[in-house]
């Protein structure tokens, strides 16, 4: 089976996608990625033949719905010769990607969607998605749930709009056939149980995917080790490192930054930071304090580390909230050095927060493989 898996550009999106690109290509079907031009050498690296697609880097818009449709639509008709050239017989496409599903709908060729987190889709069983809350309880949690909904459910029909007036614009119709099939990328413990799951989402557990080949030295000691891992997400907290270096001065603790920038000024010597393997880190790591982006709890929990998080925007919130209420993690919130300190040794001295996420970890056992998946969608 030739798979075309086209991917948004940010680290959070990219990365599944190669993972899923590596899951295809083991399985013995034959991958290929579309993303942006700035990750040619990594998926060089990784084994992965891929495609450059112009325009695939984040968006800073006020209307993030409007310019993610138009760009879609722009990019679609860029990827259609793309696509056309690789013949697949099935396109992936992410969540911040939809250019390849109207793409796919041009061409004519079935496409399944990826989403590298839990599923966001409304629910009617759920509080608005983003917001962090757990559903309500009692009349009056209830009645709080409805009214989030209604003022909600605004948005979603105004992306609707924007969606159909993009794919229209492109000689498509309003709405289209949809995915064959959703890869729900995320553990079972991160989901929340609604009344409406859709047929078609399959959750197939974290794709992830190291992009460092070398492990990081860390610093010498026996003290417990807190992993510190900025966000890459554009929209995550700033200046996270140095807010968590300052935070663990004095306490004994050592100190690992994982990061893809320069590493933080005056490192102290029972710290260090850079690019590294972040599994090897974690294998070490008793906390590890992070901007609650998927990406990296999934990689935490599944390694059976709890998490102090400082969560920014985007769903970084709803991921913060998610995590504390099964256990395994704090919020930090407002972001000081005296909260952050406080959140760090409240979960090394508190068990229930490892058991946790064990507890977490464990769930993987209950996911589907995403590339029989997206077979089986295929066949039917």
């Amino acid at each position: 089976m030739r798979v075309a898996v086209v991917a948004g550009a940010d680290p959070g999106h990219v990365f599944p996608a190669i993972a899923l690109c590596a899951r295809f290509a083991e399985a013995g079907d034959v991958p290929t990625l579309f993303t942006a031009d700035r990750w040619v050498g990594v998926a060089a690296d990784a084994g992965i033949a891929m495609v450059n697609v112009t325009g695939m880097t984040p968006v800073h818009e006020v209307d993030l719905g409007r310019a993610l449709h138009e760009r879609a639509a722009v990019q679609a008709l860029a990827l259609v010769p793309k696509l056309a050239a690789v013949a697949p017989d099935l396109v992936v496409c992410d969540v911040l990607a939809q250019g390849g599903a109207m793409a796919a709908d041009l061409l004519g060729l079935p496409w399944a969607q990826l989403s590298p987190h839990p599923l966001y889709e409304p629910s009617r069983g759920l509080p608005p998605l983003g917001s962090g809350l757990a559903v309500g309880v009692g009349a009056a949690g209830r009645l709080r749930d409805v009214v989030l909904r209604a003022a909600a459910a605004r948005s979603i029909r105004l992306g609707h709009r924007q969606r159909a007036r993009a794919r229209l614009g492109i000689g498509l119709d309003a709405s289209g056939p949809g995915p064959v099939a959703r890869l729900i990328a995320t553990l079972p413990a991160l989901e929340v149980p609604r009344p409406d799951w859709p047929d078609d989402a399959h959750v197939v557990g974290p794709l992830l995917w190291e992009p460092a080949r070398q492990a990081l030295p860390l610093p010498p000691g026996g003290a417990p080790l807190v992993m510190i891992a900025p966000s890459t997400a554009v929209s995550g907290a700033t200046g996270m490192a140095e807010l968590a270096l300052t935070a663990l001065r004095g306490t004994g603790l050592r100190a690992v930054v994982s990061t893809f920038g320069p590493a933080p000024d005056g490192l102290p010597s029972w710290a260090r930071a850079g690019l590294g393997r972040q599994d090897e880190m974690l294998r070490e790591a008793s906390v590890v304090v992070c901007g609650a982006g998927h990406g990296l709890l999934a990689k935490a929990l599944l390694a059976g580390v709890p998490v102090v998080m400082v969560p920014g925007g985007g769903d970084q919130w709803e991921m913060a909230n998610r995590v504390a209420r099964q256990g395994s993690g704090v919020v930090v919130r407002p972001s000081t050095s005296d909260a952050l300190r406080a959140a760090v040794t409240r979960v090394l001295g508190d068990p229930r927060f490892a058991a946790a996420a064990a507890t977490a970890a464990a769930t993987a056992r209950d996911v589907h493989d995403p590339v029989q998946v997206c077979r089986t969608a295929l066949v039917d």
